[in-house]
């Protein structure tokens, strides 16, 4: 499933009054379920910790975000994708909306798991790395290394993100059926 396009959720966002960048959002979302927060259309709600937040629409571009978020998650084929800029924005921008997607993740996954979530070593080691990337600043300008290597930090992230999803919901689904 394809993820709305930014400018789709930011409209929609800014007519709910969130706020939160389209990229802190995503990552909010995709930390409350990889946390195991259920997927439901009050998610801004709960992954902004602001209970009179409104619903977003059915069918629209938030609960698109949602949809296509759970099910790029529960695929096994590991097509998730990160909510960042086209890749012809500046590197200040990627760079500074990647940071924001992780903080917005790490938000959610800690409102979804509590203060203790059952990691693996790797998965807690991964958390613990997307906090350093949350608490990065954008670099202002950069050479062709420094874009290769934050399209090898946007990879990083992305299978982080996969690997807390493991941790907290897939190893709890598995460990329920063996039960």
């Amino acid at each position: 499933m394809e993820l709305p396009s930014v400018s789709a959720i930011d409209a929609e966002s800014r007519q709910l009054a969130l706020a939160a960048s389209p990229f802190e959002l995503h990552g909010g979302l995709c930390g409350w379920l990889a946390g195991g927060g259920p997927s439901v259309r009050e998610w801004p709600a709960k992954v902004l910790a602001d209970d009179a937040l409104p619903a977003p629409a059915a069918g629209g571009a938030l609960d698109e975000l949602r949809l296509a978020s759970a099910a790029q998650l529960a695929d096994r084929s590991f097509d998730f994708a990160l909510l960042l800029p086209d890749a012809d924005a500046s590197l200040a921008e990627r760079s500074g909306a990647l940071f924001e997607w992780c903080r917005g993740f790490l938000g959610g996954f800690g409102l979804a798991t509590g203060s203790r979530p059952k990691l693996s070593d790797e998965g807690a080691e991964a958390l613990g790395d997307l906090a350093k990337l949350a608490a990065a600043q954008p670099q202002s300008d950069g050479d062709e290394e420094d874009e290769e290597a934050l399209v090898e930090i946007e990879e990083f992230v992305r299978v982080a993100v996969l690997l807390l999803h493991g941790d907290c919901v897939l190893a709890a689904q598995h460990r329920q059926k063996l039960n």
